[in-house]
């Protein structure tokens, strides 16, 4: 049995600007893991937000747990909160302002497994 606790997880700070703790990921667990997925966990503090990056290949799911903001999606922009999932598709430009007065913390599951060389910066113009 693989258990994890996110505050056991070493917390990085993501090309995107975010704090984040994977919780699952096949590529950093020895190969321990048999998933076709990665989990992490993440945090935007208020008057902040993530910076716009795409993943090239992988979808993504965030599940937003605490906190309230605004999700970005190509030209697309949604208030979202508390027990919302947002699915982002591959290559999407995206990022999430956190426009309350509390973090945000979500989810983000991403399918297949996260890896860097998929994720990259982007304008927050589309092209």
């Amino acid at each position: 049995m693989l258990l994890r606790k996110l505050d056991n997880c070493k917390q990085i700070t993501a090309l995107d600007g975010t704090a984040l703790r994977e919780l699952l990921n096949p590529l950093h667990d020895g190969g321990a893991l048999r998933l076709g997925y990665s989990l992490a966990h993440a945090i935007v503090e208020p008057g902040h937000a993530s910076m716009p990056h795409r993943l090239k290949t992988c979808s993504e799911v965030y599940y937003v747990m605490k906190g309230q903001g605004v999700m970005h999606i190509n030209d697309e922009a949604a208030e979202v909160g508390p027990q919302q999932a947002i699915y982002i598709p591959p290559g999407a430009r995206q990022y999430l302002e956190n426009n309350g007065k509390e973090r945000i913390e979500f989810l983000c599951i991403v399918f297949p497994s996260w890896h860097p060389e998929d994720e990259e910066l982007a304008s927050t113009t589309t092209h």
